[in-house]
């Protein structure tokens, strides 16, 4: 009688939101065997914000997630012994923005004050502002903030209608709102970027608990392992990895979707550093600066350590990594 295979081992996985063109590399790994191949089956939960799927992933029980570094670093100055750990990192950019009407007054940094700004609960670049305002000098305190629930392909028409002076959010998920809801991004938005002001920052990351870390090594390095396989498979293929993501929700806006996937890879994923180290691995120092301006910033109660943000140990091999340019054409 031939050896019992042992069941592949369960993963539950937090998304940073709902299912989009910048993930296609996790449903890419999942449709082509990639985690099973090493053995895992991962279950994928619909996330609120980049930034929420951090504490999600310490405290409601998830042992992997798709988080924000920046977010991981205020987590852990407060939680060290639950934060969890970033193992792979898949922004080499910092995503974040003020979208602005083109056509308006703001220019720069410095046209924000006074203004009336909006962003969704939680969410990631309203989170790091303090960073934007320190490094830019800006004064935020005449600066007023409203919350807003309504999806971005709403609120993009009504800060062009004057409600608000500028969005809080991500490059191409506004960019991409603004195209669901029939208007020409390019034409209509001017973007105020953390990459720009704040270049040290990095961005998304995938996480892993850190009892996973500890009891499952194994399991870690194969998640890598299965990710980097689909990442690069998408790069060498932006319209099957585009149906990779409509199979999860086929009524999703493909194109807009595409086109967030597409700008993901040549805005957030194409830093000078990744022509060297490829996509994955962070550089020590840039981290090191990232991590002293948020502390700064946010007066941390303490200042992580390096390693209590990134573990590089379940990194692949260099030559398997994927390089830049990676946006298709």
């Amino acid at each position: 009688m031939p050896p019992a295979i042992p069941a592949p081992l369960r993963l539950n996985f937090i998304l940073n939101t709902f299912y989009s063109g910048p993930q296609a590399w996790f449903f890419v790994a999942d449709d082509r065997g990639y985690f099973r191949d090493e053995g895992l089956d991962v279950r994928f939960t619909a996330g609120d914000t980049l930034a929420n799927a951090v504490p999600r992933i310490a405290e409601a029980g998830f042992d992997a997630g798709y988080g924000d570094l920046n977010a991981l670093v205020e987590y852990a100055a407060v939680h060290p012994e639950t934060a969890p750990i970033a193992v792979f990192a898949m922004h080499n950019r910092s995503p974040y923005t003020l979208a602005v009407p083109a056509a308006g007054p703001v220019r720069a940094p410095r046209d924000l004050a006074g203004r009336r700004l909006a962003a969704h609960p939680n969410d990631a670049a309203w989170r790091m502002f303090p960073e934007f305002c320190r490094a830019t000098g800006l004064d935020p305190s005449g600066i007023r903030i409203e919350f807003c629930d309504l999806p971005h392909k709403e609120m993009v028409p009504l800060m062009l209608a004057g409600r608000w002076d500028g969005l809080f959010g991500f490059v191409n998920t506004l960019d991409a709102q603004t195209l669901e809801a029939g208007l020409d991004p390019a034409a209509l938005l001017r973007h105020l970027e953390w990459r720009v002001h704040v270049p040290a920052l990095y961005g998304a990351a995938v996480m892993v608990s850190r009892a996973l870390r500890a009891t499952r090594p194994e399991a870690v390095g194969g998640l890598v392992r299965a990710i980097n396989r689909g990442l690069a498979d998408v790069v060498a293929d932006i319209e099957a990895a585009t149906d990779a993501v409509v199979r999860r929700d086929p009524a999703i806006d493909r194109a807009a979707n595409r086109a967030r996937l597409v700008g993901t890879l040549g805005l957030e994923m194409a830093h000078p550093e990744a022509a060297t180290a490829g996509i994955g691995p962070v550089d020590p120092a840039r981290l090191g600066a990232a991590i002293a301006t948020i502390a700064g910033a946010k007066d941390l109660p303490r200042v992580p350590d390096i390693g209590d943000i990134f573990d590089p140990a379940f990194l692949p091999p260099p030559p398997l990594r994927v390089r830049t340019p990676v946006a298709a054409p």
